[in-house]
């Protein structure tokens, strides 16, 4: 199976307040293939986390055929470690915001991405997704 990359990253200036997400995807062989970043008014960081990985989803699926995306190995690198281990089942959704979201992701998985790892990363490896993420909220600001 051929690996694809993907990094997602989103934030809020005041927690809630202007927020923006990021997406950035790299091929097997380290190529960019698509950067995403969209504001996203006014949310949480966590709500925003989880719209990050909607965009990811969504952004792979115009990239690639659903066939071709059943093909793929696709590995989601994030930096939030509570949305990483809610979308791996490990932590229980206690916020009501974040539900929807959750669904949201976990449709995409089912019907488009079914080879998906989540990986939680550290900040520091996760650069690209999170200046998309900010140039976002410096759009919306």
């Amino acid at each position: 199976m051929t690996k694809i990359t993907v990094f997602t990253d989103g934030g809020a200036r005041g927690n809630p307040g202007p927020a923006g997400a990021g997406v950035f995807i790299v091929g097997a062989d380290g190529r960019p293939l698509r950067s995403v970043s969209q504001f996203l008014g006014r949310q949480t960081n966590n709500w925003a986390e989880y719209q990050a990985v909607i965009l990811a989803l969504e952004a792979l699926k115009k990239l690639f055929s659903k066939a071709r995306l059943g093909e793929l190995d696709i590995e989601l690198k994030l930096d939030s470690e509570l949305v990483a281990r809610q979308l791996r089942g490990e932590y229980q959704i206690k916020e009501p915001t974040l539900f929807p979201q959750f669904i949201r992701v976990h449709n995409l998985r089912v019907s488009d991405v079914p080879h998906l790892t989540i990986t939680h990363i550290p900040r520091a490896q996760n650069k690209d997704a999170d200046r998309l993420a900010n140039e976002a909220m410096d759009r919306g600001a």
